[in-house]
């Protein structure tokens, strides 16, 4: 066996060449541009026959033997070329395969008996398929590694293009669409996704084909953090760019994620595509007060207003108590009548409507009315825009500004 080795080593240079060609017109993921990467392919072939020469030719454990750094290399190359784990695995069994090839055919110049013969091909045969299955094993290790690192990096540096984006208003529109790839004319819906807590990251990034399947386009998408993503949808018209918000809890919903969406209002240009992000920001901000009890989806033109009083929540529960006195009471029973008395005025000031809409009957809806006025003291047409704005925000941010007992 040692003697085979030799001889097969002789012929390396060729030999390697002869792989590296094999392996490229087999797997076509590896035909990548430069030339660079192809010498890569060769020393990493090169160094891995040479390993496994060495072992035969001194007789060294497999358990003994490390990945060859030039193996390493290639594999952290092809992962940064995102070139699939299964490529790299194809071509290791096929360079497996191959120098059994080499092997048999060396051996066969020294005619050996039909027994000899049989006892090194098992014997070659074992110590390669352990050889590669170990080799294999630790390159997977190194390209998930480097993946991760790399998907990272190119993330962090897509993620600070888009807050330049955001932040430098002088910046032109050329400019942006060089920045990020992304083409900012048109119309944008900006959104802020983000999963419940303790959720992976990788749960986050799933959400953007999430999106992509509600709006029917891929979204521009960036980590602003672990747990958040921002992301736009972006389109010639303001329709195409719209969300259908049903639409998209339902794939949300979807995810392993429990993910949550904060959606701005479309807007056009440049401009539009910060403002449209701020908007997003903004009704992230309302459901983040709100906690558990906002809805998966949420619209800014649904919050707008809370969404400016959520900037001061402590300001904004002074403001609703003396709107709503002791209706604002954080209990069931004002919630109750809360209710009653927004869908009221949404209604138009209708008791049919609004019993329609409550699903109760219109005596019912006009006691809770009164019970309301009693609590208030005061009709609830007195001041009417300020009482549903501040309806509107308990609905919006719950007990942060609801009374707390005994204030």
């Amino acid at each position: 066996m040692a003697t085979v080795a030799r001889e097969i080593e002789f012929e390396l240079p060729a030999l390697t060449g002869e792989m590296v060609d094999q392996l490229i017109a087999a797997i076509p993921s590896l035909r990548i541009d430069g030339e660079d990467v192809r010498e890569l392919l060769a020393a990493s072939s090169q160094a891995n026959v040479a390993t496994a020469l060495d072992m035969f030719a001194h007789n060294i454990p497999v358990d003994q033997v490390d990945a060859p750094a030039a193996a390493a290399h290639y594999a952290r190359r092809l992962a940064q070329r995102d070139v699939p784990v299964e490529a790299l695995l194809r071509a290791y069994r096929l360079g497996e395969a191959l120098f059994v090839q080499w092997w048999l055919r060396t051996i066969e110049r020294h005619q050996p008996t039909p027994r000899l013969l049989i006892e090194a091909t098992r014997y070659v045969t074992a110590v390669a398929s352990t050889y590669i299955d170990q080799v294999s094993e630790a390159l997977v290790r190194i390209y998930d590694e480097e993946r991760t690192l790399w998907v990272q990096r190119a993330a962090a540096s897509r993620a600070a293009q888009v807050r330049t984006v955001l932040l430098e208003e002088d910046l032109d529109v050329d400019a942006a669409e060089a920045l990020t790839g992304h083409r900012m004319r048109g119309v944008h819906t900006g959104l802020v996704v983000w999963a419940a807590t303790g959720e992976q990251p990788r749960g986050v990034e799933a959400a953007a084909e999430a999106i992509g399947e509600a709006a029917g386009r891929a979204p521009l998408a960036v980590l602003a953090d672990g747990r958040t993503m921002w992301a736009w949808v972006s389109a010639d018209t303001a329709a195409e760019a719209a969300l259908d918000a049903a639409t998209l809890r339902d794939r949300l919903g979807r995810l392993d994620c429990a993910a949550r969406a904060a959606v701005g209002n479309p807007a056009e240009g440049l401009a539009g595509f910060r403002r449209t992000h701020w908007d997003a920001l903004s009704a992230h901000r309302v459901a983040a007060i709100r906690g558990a009890g906002a809805p998966p989806v949420i619209e800014f033109a649904e919050v707008a207003v809370s969404a400016f009083l959520a900037r001061d929540p402590r300001a904004a529960r002074f403001w609703v108590a003396g709107v709503l006195g002791d209706l604002a009471g954080d209990d069931h029973a004002m919630a109750e009548l809360r209710l009653t008395v927004l869908s009221y005025l949404r209604a138009g000031s209708s008791l049919t409507d609004a019993a329609t809409r409550l699903h109760l009957h219109k005596n019912t809806v006009r006691y809770r009315l009164r019970k309301a006025e009693d609590v208030m003291g005061r009709p609830v047409s007195e001041r009417r825009p300020d009482v549903e704005v501040a309806l509107r925000a308990c609905e919006h941010l719950g007990r942060a500004v609801l009374r707390r007992p005994g204030s």
